[in-house]
Parts: structure tokens; C-alpha cells; sequence
């Protein structure tokens, strides 16, 4: 009996002590920016829109003259049909980018703004009003649709609307509840539009270089991807086996108590 429970000790112990250690969490692993430094050479916070395809566009233009700029600002309307009167308040017609890049536009008709920045687009406005439709021309332009998603090992993944268009991934991985501590924080995917292909891109949220990457900065459209890490993969695959496993243990130990007795 005592030759049994010297040879059970040591694979007991061996148990509780694997079960400890595979519940902790090394900090190294989940606290962000811990490693290289911030090359400020590098480091730039001006931020481009580019204008893609489903942008859904806000464009206002402005001048002294009231008169000049009233057929650029057409307003949306609705219409009553018995009475063939505006129903609500009007609000500014918005122009939705197709797929070939193009919007239509009072007067001039169909502009190819499709993958011009936002002052690309704004001086090809005003080179077109000005001087003959309207002198010395304001232009302004606003996504009405600039969405990113956020998916995986995070607390709230989802889509979410944001309305000023400088949006970076740190905002959003705020807006989605920071990501979860079974999250892999040194492989995150930012998947993006450009032209017609998507492309891939890897983030490292442990290094601080991540103030240099393209995608430090989001564009409209953009989905991060959190991956979870190997221990929360494992442990979804493994969750039956991990239970009898327990369970196992808990009855050696139930017997070995009684045998001491």
C-alpha cells in the first residue's frame, strides 16, 4: 500500500500543479507597446481618405453668392401623393459612388472621383465651378456611410459607424471593448480595399511600431480580425476531455484520502 501511494503522490501533484500553471497568464503576452521604440521619423498623423466604390457622399458647396450654388445643393425630398407636397424635412442629397468610381452631379453630370483623395476631389470640384458657374467656391465633402468591423476574440465584435472618418485601430479596438485576455495580440488582421483586390495586413499590438503601419490609420470599409490564441483554441477543442479529466482527478484523490486513513 505504501509502495502504491509513493508511486500516486508524485502523479497527483504533477496534476495540480499542471492544472495552476495552464490558468495563468504570462503579462508579457497580453499588456500592449511593450517592445522596440517609437521611430518618430516615422511616425506622421496625417490622415487620407480615399474615396471607394458604396462610399455614400455628403458634398456641400458654398459661396457669397446664394443664388449661384442653389443647383449644387439639391435637397432630398419626400412626397405625398394625394397632395404632391414635401412630406418631412428636406436634407442634403447624398451621391453614391458606383462601381465604376463615378457619381452623378448636378450639371456636370457623371465625375470619376473613385480612388481620388478627399482634396483630389475637392480642387476637381472647384476647377469645374469656378469661374463660369460659381466664383471663389467652398467644397466640402463627408462620408455619410464610414464604417470599419471588428471581429473576433474581442468583447463587443461587431460594425460601428464613425462619424469624423480619423479612426485608428486602437480607437477601434476600444469601441469593440478592448480585446479579451484569451485574444493573440501579436498576429492581428486589418483587412482592407484597394481598388479591386482586398489586401492583408499583420499588427503587432506588443510592439510600438504599430504608430508606423498602414493600417494605423483606418479606412472606410477596413475589418480587423482578432485571432484567439493557442491556449483558448485548445481549450474549446478540449473542453469534454478537460472535464473527465478533472473529474478523473478529483476521484483519485477521493481514493488515495480514503486509503491514508
Amino acid at each position: 500500500m505504501n509502495l502504491f501511494l509513493s508511486k500516486i503522490k508524485p502523479f497527483i501533484i504533477i496534476t495540480i500543479l499542471g492544472v495552476f500553471f495552464s490558468s495563468c497568464v504570462s503579462n508579457k503576452k497580453i499588456a500592449y507597446f511593450q517592445y522596440d521604440e517609437i521611430d518618430q521619423a516615422k511616425v506622421s498623423n496625417v490622415y487620407k481618405t480615399v474615396f471607394k466604390p458604396d462610399d455614400l457622399l455628403q458634398i456641400t458647396i458654398s459661396s457669397d453668392d446664394l443664388e449661384a450654388v442653389k443647383p449644387f445643393n439639391l435637397p432630398a425630398v419626400a412626397f405625398a401623393v394625394t397632395t404632391n407636397s414635401v412630406v418631412g424635412q428636406a436634407q442634403q442629397l447624398t451621391y453614391l459612388i458606383d462601381s465604376n468610381g463615378e457619381i452623378d452631379f448636378p450639371i456636370f453630370g457623371k465625375l470619376k472621383i473613385g480612388g481620388l483623395t478627399r482634396e483630389e476631389t475637392i480642387q476637381l470640384l472647384k476647377n469645374k465651378l469656378a469661374p463660369d458657374y460659381v466664383k471663389n467656391p467652398t467644397v466640402n465633402i463627408r462620408i455619410a456611410n464610414f464604417k470599419i468591423t471588428v471581429q473576433g476574440d474581442v468583447a463587443k465584435p461587431g460594425t460601428y459607424n464613425i462619424p469624423n472618418e480619423r479612426v485608428t485601430i486602437l480607437d477601434a479596438i476600444g469601441l469593440a471593448g478592448d480585446l479579451n485576455i484569451s485574444a493573440k495580440r501579436d498576429n492581428i488582421m486589418v483587412i482592407r480595399e484597394e481598388g479591386d483586390l482586398k489586401k492583408e495586413y499583420l499588427v503587432n499590438l506588443l510592439s510600438k511600431k504599430i504608430y508606423t503601419s498602414p493600417v494605423f490609420y483606418l479606412q472606410q470599409n477596413d475589418v480587423i480580425y482578432v485571432e484567439h490564441n493557442y491556449a483558448r483554441i485548445q481549450s474549446a477543442s478540449s473542453n469534454s476531455n478537460t472535464t473527465l479529466f478533472i473529474s478523473l482527478t478529483g476521484l483519485i484523490i477521493t481514493i488515495v484520502s480514503l486509503l491514508t486513513r
